[in-house]
This record gives structure tokens, sequence and C-alpha cells, in this order.
């Protein structure tokens, strides 16, 4: 297998989890308002909603739950929270968001590995 092909199966499989995540989210009565959120300070996998929590989500697919634990170092927590400090800035229009100061928000993780059920950790980091 080319490295080309190797990445472009290892994006698959990461937009794949994206998806399973947003569905697994989806049957536990989550309200999914954005995927694949960009602003110029990062990037946020699944922006939710359940109740008065704005749920900031990051899905990690790996061969295993504790690498995908392990690849989510300080430095990736912070980049997703100035992406949420933009986004609470009110510089973004997303549907569903209306009243997001008056918002709680939590930072969770949803590990995917092939053949078994997602992982989910609410409440992951604090910003």
């Amino acid at each position: 297998m080319t490295k080309k092909s190797k990445k472009k199966k290892s994006y698959n499989f990461g937009i794949a989890a994206e998806f399973l995540a947003a569905i697994f989210l989806w049957l536990n009565f989550y309200r999914v308002v954005a995927m694949r959120y960009k602003n110029p300070k990062g990037e946020i996998d699944i922006l939710a909603i359940k109740g008065n929590t704005l749920v900031v989500v990051e899905v990690k697919a790996r061969q295993s739950f504790a690498s995908g634990a392990e690849s989510i170092t300080a430095q990736k927590q912070k980049k997703i929270s100035g992406a949420v400090e933009w986004l609470m800035a009110g510089r973004a229009k997303i549907a569903g968001l209306n009243n997001l100061s008056e918002r709680n928000i939590r930072f969770d993780v949803i590990l995917i590995v092939p053949w078994r059920l997602p992982k989910h950790i609410k409440d992951a980091w604090r910003m």
C-alpha cells in the first residue's frame, strides 16, 4: 500500500468515525448542530446540544481505546478550546446556538474502535 493510499484510508476512517459518533449522540438524545466546524482558531469535530449544555465533541478513531485516548494531548485540547472561545465570542452563525452565552459548555470525547461500541467520555477536560 502506498503512502498516499494509507493516508486516504486513514482520512476515510476518521470521517466515518465522526458520522458514527454523530449517530451515537443522536441515539442518546443529543441534538447535533454542527460537524467538522472550522474557524481561524481550530476545528471541532462535533457540536451538539443536550438540555442547556453545549457539548464539544472530539472524535478519535484508532485501533484501540487506549491509543485513541492518548492521542488527545494538552496541545490538542488547547486548540479545541481556542476554537470554542472564538465561537463564544459571537463570531460564528450556527443554527441552534442561540443564547450561547447562557449555555454550559462541556468537552467530551468519543473513541471509535473497529467492531466495538463507541466509548463516550463525558467531561473529558475543562477549559
